[in-house]
C-alpha cells in the first residue's frame, strides 16, 4: 500500500481551488435574506419575489444537478468548476446591480444555477485529486461551507449600514472569482495538478460492527485510473436509479436540505410565536442553529473515513434533532428554548455525511460525478415542497404544532434510509452483489 502523500504536496492549487468554491457555495445563498429591508428601501420587494427567491436554490439545485454531469462529460471536472464560481461570482455582481425585483430574482437564479453546478462537483473534486486524503479534504471543504453559513448572515447588515446594500451583496462574489483562478491555472499548464498517484489507496477505515454487515468486503478503493477522469454517463446514471444504496443517500441528503431550509424560512417565526422570544433573540438563535454544522464538519468527514462511523453519526443526529423538536412542542420555554435550537441543530450532522458518503460510496470519480448528481437532483426536489407545505400548515391550523409534527416525523422515517446508507460497500459492490459486472 502506498503511503499517502502530505496534503500540499504538488496539489496547492487543487486545495485552495476546493476551499474557496466550497465558501462560494453557501455564502452566495446567506448573504442575502438579512438585507431584505436594505434593498427595500430602493425598490419595492413583494412577498411573492421573496417566496420565490427563498424557494429558488432546491429547485435550482435539482435542474442543474441533472445538468451538470452531461457538462462534465464534455467538458471535464476542472472547466466545468470553473464554469460554475463564474457564473457564481458574476451573478453576485449583477445582484448588486439590481434596479428592480425581477433583476434581483434573475441575477439569484444566476447564482443558484452556479451554485447547483458547484454541489455537484465537489465531492468528485475531492475524489480525484485526493483519494489518499479523503477525510482532511471532506473536512476542510465541510467547514468552509459551514463558516460561510453564518459569518455572511453576522456581516452583511454592518456592511450594508457602512458602504449600502449593493456592496455587502456584490462583494461575495471576491471569493467566487478567486476560486476559478486556482483551476484556470491549472487547466492553462495543460495538466490535472494532484492527480491521484497510479495504484495508490485511500485511508482504510477499520471495520464497523454492525451484525448485517460485519461480514461485507471492505468497499473496493483501488484508484486504478489515469490522469483524466472518464466521463459520467447516463448508462451510470440508470444504473443508480435502481440500486437501494444509490436512493437511501438521496434520502439522507434529501433530509439534511430538509431540515436546513425549513429552518431558515420558519425556525424564527416558530420560536417568536412559541416561546415568546423577540425577533434579534430569534435570529441568534437561528445563527446557533447553523453554528452547530460547523463541529459537525470538523469530525464527521474523518469520523466516516477512518472509522466507518456512519450509523452512530446518522443515529446521533436523528435522535438530538427528534429530542430538540420535542422540546419545542412540550417546554417551549424561553428559558429552554437555546437548549432545543442547540439540540435540533445537530441534525446538520447529515450534511457532511451525506457528502462524505458520495465519495467513499463510489470506486471512481465517474461514479463519484453520477452519484453526486443523482443524490442532491433527488434530495433537492424532495426539500423543496416542505417549507411551502409548513407554510400551508400552519395557516390552516394556525399553529406551529403540526409542522413540527411533520418534521419530527421526517426524522423517524428516514432511519431506515440511513441504516442502509452506512452499508459498509460501493456502489459498483452494491450493483455487482445484484446484477453481475459493473
Amino acid at each position: 500500500m502506498t503511503a499517502p502523500r502530505p496534503l500540499w504536496q504538488g496539489r496547492a492549487l487543487a486545495v485552495l481551488g476546493i476551499l474557496l468554491c466550497a465558501f462560494s457555495l453557501r455564502s452566495a445563498v446567506a448573504s442575502l435574506s438579512p438585507l431584505f429591508d436594505h434593498v427595500a428601501a430602493d425598490f419595492p420587494v413583494s412577498s411573492a419575489v421573496v417566496g420565490l427567491i427563498g424557494t429558488a436554490p432546491p429547485v435550482c439545485f435539482a435542474i442543474f444537478g441533472l445538468l451538470t454531469p452531461l457538462l462534465e462529460r464534455r467538458l471535464g471536472l476542472e472547466r466545468v468548476t470553473v464554469i460554475a464560481l463564474i457564473a457564481i461570482a458574476a451573478g453576485l455582481v449583477l445582484r448588486g446591480f439590481s434596479v428592480d425585483a425581477i433583476t434581483l430574482l434573475l441575477s439569484t437564479a444566476l447564482i443558484f444555477a452556479g451554485v447547483g453546478m458547484g454541489n455537484i462537483l465537489l465531492p468528485p473534486l475531492v475524489k480525484k485529486h485526493f483519494p489518499d486524503r479523503l477525510g482532511v479534504m471532506m473536512t476542510l471543504y465541510t467547514t468552509a461551507m459551514a463558516l460561510s453559513t453564518f459569518v455572511p448572515p453576522l456581516v452583511a447588515v454592518p456592511v450594508a449600514d457602512a458602504t449600502g446594500w449593493r456592496f455587502s451583496l456584490a462583494m461575495w462574489g471576491v471569493f467566487a472569482l478567486a476560486g476559478s483562478i486556482p483551476w484556470i491555472l491549472m487547466l492553462l499548464r495543460g495538466r490535472t495538478e494532484g492527480a491521484p498517484v497510479p495504484a495508490a489507496r485511500e485511508e482504510r477505515p477499520a471495520r464497523e460492527t454492525s451484525t448485517s454487515d460485519a461480514d461485507a468486503p471492505e468497499p473496493a478503493t483501488l484508484v486504478t485510473g489515469p490522469i483524466a477522469v472518464a466521463p459520467a454517463n447516463s448508462r451510470v446514471f440508470a444504473r443508480l436509479v435502481r440500486l437501494p444504496l444509490a436512493w437511501a443517500i438521496a434520502v439522507v441528503f434529501g433530509t439534511s436540505s430538509t431540515m436546513a431550509y425549513v429552518s431558515f424560512a420558519w425556525l424564527p417565526t416558530i420560536l417568536i410565536d412559541r416561546t415568546g422570544v423577540s425577533a434579534s433573540v430569534a435570529g441568534l438563535l437561528l445563527s446557533l442553529f447553523a453554528f452547530m454544522g460547523l463541529p459537525a464538519s470538523l469530525v464527521v468527514p474523518v469520523l466516516v473515513v477512518r472509522f466507518q462511523a456512519t450509523r452512530p453519526l446518522f443515529l446521533v443526529a436523528v435522535v438530538c434533532g427528534v429530542l430538540g423538536l420535542a422540546g419545542l412542542i412540550m417546554l417551549p420555554s424561553a428559558a429552554l428554548v437555546g437548549l432545543w435550537v442547540a439540540l435540533f441543530g445537530i441534525v446538520g450532522v447529515l450534511f457532511p455525511l451525506a457528502l462524505v458518503l458520495i465519495s467513499v460510496r463510489a470506486r471512481t470519480p465517474e461514479t463519484a460525478v453520477a452519484l453526486s448528481s443523482f443524490v442532491q437532483s433527488a434530495g433537492y426536489i424532495g426539500a423543496a415542497a416542505f417549507p411551502l407545505l409548513l407554510g400551508i400548515m400552519h395557516d390552516q391550523t394556525g399553529d406551529w404544532l403540526v409542522p413540527l409534527l411533520i418534521i419530527g416525523a421526517v426524522l423517524v422515517v428516514v432511519i431506515p434510509f440511513g441504516l442502509i446508507a452506512g452499508r459498509r460497500q460501493t456502489i459498483e459492490d452494491a450493483w455487482e452483489r445484484r446484477h453481475g459486472r459493473w
